[in-house]
């Protein structure tokens, strides 16, 4: 990768590890002339997992993160915000260690020179304390927020231990809905997938249904998701749903074989799963690749 890109290049290339970037939102669709906004790009990266550590799944999973975040830094002009997707630290069973490796996470972003960063929990992030930790280094669970003629809204679906939305959180996203117009875009960001696309793997929201009723009105819906470490496109009614890659590991397609596991890292593979992505937007469509971290 060359040492800075150009605005040209910013809005067709994504940079490393689970990073996607976006420009005229949403998934190939054209905002309605009313509501055109100015053309910008954004910066999503999910599933960092720091302290992971399986040099058989990631033979230096200290990197990734920190390529990532230089990677972003050397984009000019920096994007507009970055958001993180969920489950920025590994699973611990220790608090002590969970706030440890936030702490380190933190610190280690927190050098990302964009004006904004947002952050959803993942259940390894939420799910043992409610959103306890992630609370205190990162603040809500959920927030919403416009820019440039885009509703964005951040769904937490993974702090409470059942895996849903929960009737609170469904509650005032109805109500912030319930404010726009049809033609308003609209974006969601969640950790997991809010329609079911293997529930016996956990990829799926109990209660995602309603959550995606909600989203019925618009005519532009979309949901960038995390949870799923690879890339997914599906679509349900009006509303598109995508997956971004891990920035740590890859995990194998739904169903393709009998238990969910990281997929082992083969140093002759060209493509290992953590990549990025670019995304060109067209007349009326979006052109999305995938390319390899390494």
């Amino acid at each position: 990768m060359k040492a800075q890109l150009s605005r040209r290049d910013a809005l067709t290339l994504a940079a490393v590890g689970g990073v996607v970037f976006a420009s005229r939102l949403v998934t190939g669709r054209i905002l309605p002339t009313a509501q055109a906004a100015d053309d910008f790009y954004f910066v999503q990266i999910s599933d960092t997992h720091w302290g992971f550590d399986d040099p058989k799944v990631n033979p230096d999973p200290h990197a990734t993160l920190l390529k990532s975040v230089a990677a972003i830094n050397s984009v000019s002009p920096a994007p507009d915000f970055v958001i993180f997707t969920g489950d920025l630290t590994h699973k611990t069973k220790d608090p002590v260690t969970r706030r440890k490796r936030m702490a380190e996470f933190k610190e280690i972003v927190g050098g990302i020179k964009v004006p904004k960063i947002y952050f959803l929990p993942g259940e390894h992030d939420a799910a043992d304390d409610r959103g306890g930790a992630f609370k205190e280094f990162f603040g809500e669970t959920h927030q919403s927020f416009t820019h440039k003629g885009i509703y964005f809204a951040t769904i937490d679906n993974v702090s409470d231990p059942d895996g849903i939305v929960g009737a609170d959180q469904l509650a005032w996203l109805q109500r912030e809905l319930g404010a726009l117009h049809p033609t308003q875009p609209v974006v969601l960001f969640t950790h997991r997938p809010l329609f079911d696309l293997k529930q016996d793997w956990d990829w799926f929201t109990k209660d995602g249904a309603q959550a995606i009723e909600l989203l019925k009105p618009f005519q532009s819906a979309t949901v960038f998701y995390g949870h799923v470490h690879q890339e997914n496109h599906h679509v349900t009614g009006n509303v598109s749903h995508i997956s971004a890659r891990s920035a740590m590991y890859p995990l194998p397609a739904a169903g393709s074989q009998p238990k969910k596991a990281p997929l082992p890292w083969d140093p002759a593979a060209a493509d290992h799963g953590i990549g990025w992505r670019e995304v060109g937007m067209g007349s009326g469509a979006a052109t999305l690749k995938e390319y390899p971290t390494i």
